[in-house]
């Protein structure tokens, strides 16, 4: 089994994976666009999570992770808790392309446009919801930080993201990550 992460799930997939490879998915693009409630902000003031948005032409690079075969069914226990906590994500399979030329098909969380949590929010407001809310699991411009500089030492910098966290840093008085 594979696991395809694209945001936390690449610095912290909550298991060791046997193997971990650049990858990418075609027809979908990496966005702030699930609010959080739970995790990296609240109801009263929701942050904003990454979530795979269906997008003709669009690219998502991220990592490739396999999971050990005695341990898939744990994983895959812990991830659907982890992922499917207000079912705001769907669980899919997609086939994802390797860095090293392979297809492989991998689980594959990704956005359910119909759910109350998809939103699209303008870059500015996403800055200003991302650097003041904080979850159960920590500060959303935590969660922004993390997967910038994490696809960043990968090689998978993504200019979006740079630039919005610039942009909360900015908000923040250039406060940067409270850790890895």
């Amino acid at each position: 089994m594979w696991v395809f992460g694209y945001g936390s799930l690449m610095w912290n997939p909550g298991f060791v994976p046997r193997q971990a490879v650049p990858a990418r998915l075609s027809g979908w693009r990496r966005s702030f666009c699930m609010r959080s409630v739970h995790y990296r902000g609240t109801a009263a003031c929701p942050g904003l999570v990454l979530a795979l948005d269906r997008e003709g032409g669009a690219a998502c690079d991220g990592l490739a992770l396999r999971v050990a075969p005695d341990e898939e069914a744990a994983v895959l226990a812990a991830l659907r808790e982890r992922e499917l906590v207000s079912s705001a994500y769907l669980e899919t399979r997609l086939v994802i392309g390797l860095a090293d030329g392979r297809r492989i098909e991998a689980l594959t969380y990704v956005v359910d446009p119909a759910h109350p949590q998809y939103c699209r929010i303008p870059p500015e407001e996403q800055a200003r919801m991302i650097a003041t809310a904080t979850g159960e699991r920590g500060s959303n411009a935590d969660y922004l930080a993390n997967t910038a500089l994490h696809l960043a030492a990968l090689g998978l910098a993504d200019p979006e993201l740079d630039r919005l966290w610039a942009r909360v840093q900015a908000i923040r008085g250039g406060a940067g990550p409270e850790g890895t």
